[in-house]
């Protein structure tokens, strides 16, 4: 079994372009010699091949036209093989290989080594996205497919051998049918040197077409990619689909999408991935970069100018609407990047697939993605999040011994989350159990920066209305009823249906048996926003949950205008001084829930006009507007002493 450095063994393969038949033989021996040097990366190129039929002639000058130009190509050297199974080295070979090249000829599928190694080949094209390209040397295709003429001959000899209803005969079946439906080149009669710079030529153009990195440790990537291809329908030649990747920031859309695109790309007759279009479009200018980008990596073309985004828009359209592609639209945000770079399917040709990555699942329904063609890329589950956090955090698997009580504690603050899993195993790596538990009480009380950053994102792209709800929920309500959520802000004139439901397609929150729930490193990121407005001086804080930020803040002196809303649940009854002008000075304050408080003050507590909502069902005070119009649309005080409900609340909504 060999491998070849194209610079290493070039004459080597002079030798064997040789017709002589010593010459052959010894080309071998200088093969074999040199083939136990390890490659550091895997192959350009696998050819695949039926020694006797093709050796001393065709095969022999591909290799040294693949050579020529740099190409690193493995060949199988037959004079070293035993026995009839095909070995783990060829297996790794075909793996680490970007294209095989497979010629059928006359004699290919009597060889059990082939087919084996074309089962191979097939099974990595289907779950490796390896390229395939088939030349059918003086055999027709429909031979190879149909097993006509000496395939079927071949083929019959295996029936008798191994048995009618052989597994093994099924697998060689089926591979040689699939491959010979493969495009490739047919080659009767004429010049071999014309199809042999055809085939090298379009392997160099192939090659031109670079995978790209997808990260450090896929962890659970296969799986996707899988449930990816089954929506993209690859086997459907005909129509042009879009299909998006939805989910949360740091939840891994955009690891999927390289993933996929490693897999497929090979499959189209140009590819283009445009990444982080959110940060690289803020003007038209940026657009006409990303315009002029798309065309040069679809079309290989180093300099295409484009001068407006219209003009833009239609050179895409001229120049790609008979040409199937593969573009992947990476952090998509608004409707005038879809527009500029894929705006309708017939923009492509046959067969294309437009795979666009966002936090918005509205711009996808918006821009004609339909819901079966829509993948929401989830949080990983607890084995894989395990799986990729001892990766980062115990390189080489030389583990510090830190209790599992501590990676179970990192784990359950990641809650999945791909990036937080990365960030946070990278920070902790080498590092021992007194830094682990410094580390995980600080990002309890605020969040590691990094992460925040990142899910924060989402909360800036939204408007203030629906930035307000989204704070209420991460503050106070998250896991409470929808409809209790609906009625408590809409007393606070918010547009909550809508509002919350936008929140949804961004990936801010969810609705889990008619309750919202929200990932809680998007509750910290939430939570921290309204930290951050109030940093040294409680009174500017817009919301109040805390127990003692509500004690301090009710029991001082301090300006309190910014609140808007204060929610204080205590796990069981318990008594607080709340003095008779502790809300006076809030004037903002539209929500007051107190739940669990008891307060003996006697006297009438005064709160002001702009309260919409109100709860505190152990009240055991009086409580008065000041004058004027008053806005109270919700109260509970079902438990409070008060007997009578006062006149000014007669016309409000009582629980």
């Amino acid at each position: 079994m060999g491998s070849f450095s194209s610079k290493e063994h070039k004459r080597s393969y002079d030798v064997m372009a040789s017709s002589s038949s010593e010459e052959p033989k010894r080309s071998c021996d200088v093969m074999a010699s040199s083939s136990s040097k390890k490659s550091r990366r895997g192959y350009d190129v696998f050819l695949s091949f039926r020694g006797p039929d093709v050796r001393n002639h065709f095969l022999g000058h591909l290799y040294a036209a693949l050579d020529q130009v740099g190409i690193y190509t493995y060949i199988d050297n037959e004079e070293l093989r035993k026995g009839e199974q095909i070995s783990p080295a060829l297996m790794k070979a075909i793996e680490e290989s970007q294209i095989a090249v497979v010629i059928f000829s006359e004699n290919y599928a009597s060889s059990t080594w082939c087919l084996e190694e074309l089962t191979k080949i097939m099974e990595c094209k289907e779950k490796k996205g390896l390229m395939v390209l088939p030349v059918f040397y003086k055999v027709e295709p429909r031979e190879v497919r149909g097993q006509k003429q000496s395939y079927g001959k071949a083929m019959g000899e295996h029936v008798v051998k191994f048995g009618k209803n052989s597994e093994q005969v099924k697998r060689w079946k089926k591979a040689l049918y699939v491959a010979g439906c493969l495009s490739g080149w047919h080659f009767t009669d004429g010049y071999e040197a014309r199809l042999i710079q055809q085939i090298v030529q379009e392997i160099s153009t192939q090659l031109d077409r670079t995978a790209l990195n997808v990260a450090k440790y896929p962890v659970g990537i296969d799986s996707r990619v899988q449930e990816l291809k089954t929506i993209l329908n690859l086997q459907s030649k005909d129509d042009v689909l879009m299909v998006g990747l939805w989910g949360q920031g740091g939840v891994g859309k955009t690891t999927l999408a390289k993933a996929i695109y490693n897999a497929i790309f090979r499959e189209f007759q140009g590819a283009s991935f445009l990444e982080r279009i959110r940060e690289n479009s803020k003007s038209f200018n940026d657009l006409v970069s990303l315009q002029e980008k798309l065309l040069s990596q679809v079309l290989l073309e180093k300099k295409l100018t484009v001068y407006n985004v219209g003009g833009g828009s239609q050179l895409v359209k001229d120049r790609l609407c008979s040409k199937k592609v593969l573009i992947i639209l990476d952090d998509v945000d608004d409707a005038c990047q879809l527009n500029a770079l894929a705006e309708k399917c017939e923009w492509f040709g046959e067969g294309s697939r437009i795979i666009i990555t966002t936090r918005n699942k509205q711009l996808l329904t918006s821009h004609g993605v339909d819901r079966d063609h829509i993948y929401e890329v989830k949080a990983l589950e607890e084995g894989k999040a395990l799986e990729l956090l001892r990766k980062h955090a115990f390189l080489g698997n030389q583990e510090i011994e830190i209790r599992n009580n501590l990676v179970y504690q990192v784990l359950h603050y990641a809650r999945g989350l791909p990036l937080a899993l990365e960030v946070l195993g990278a920070f902790l790596c080498g590092r021992g159990e007194d830094e682990w538990k410094s580390t995980l009480q600080k990002i309890a009380k605020s969040p590691n920066r990094k992460i925040n950053d990142v899910l924060k994102v989402s909360y800036d792209e939204l408007e203030d209305d629906a930035k307000e709800i989204f704070l209420d929920i991460a503050c106070f309500f998250k896991g409470r009823s929808m409809e209790y959520i609906k009625k408590v802000l809409d007393s606070c004139d918010f547009h909550t249906t809508i509002g919350i439901q936008v929140l949804i397609e961004r990936c801010l929150i969810s609705e889990e048996e008619e309750k919202i729930q929200m990932h809680d490193l998007i509750q910290l990121m939430g939570m921290d926003i309204v930290k951050e407005e109030c940093r040294d001086d409680l009174g500017k804080c817009s919301r109040l949950w805390l127990r003692d930020d509500v004690l301090e803040v009710l029991s001082g002196d301090m300006e309190t205008s910014a609140i808007k809303a204060i929610v204080l649940r205590l796990p069981k009854p318990a008594e607080m001084y709340i003095g008779p002008d502790a809300f006076t000075k809030m004037r903002k304050l539209r929500l007051l829930i107190l739940l669990n408080v008891d307060n003996s003050v006697q006297g009438p507590i005064h709160l002001p006009n702009e309260l919409r909502w109100f709860e505190w069902p152990n009240c055991g005070s009086t409580l008065e507007f000041s004058y004027g119009p008053k806005k109270l649309i919700g109260l509970d005080m079902r438990n409070s002493k008060i007997k009578v409900v006062p006149k000014q609340f007669e016309h409000e909504t009582i629980f």
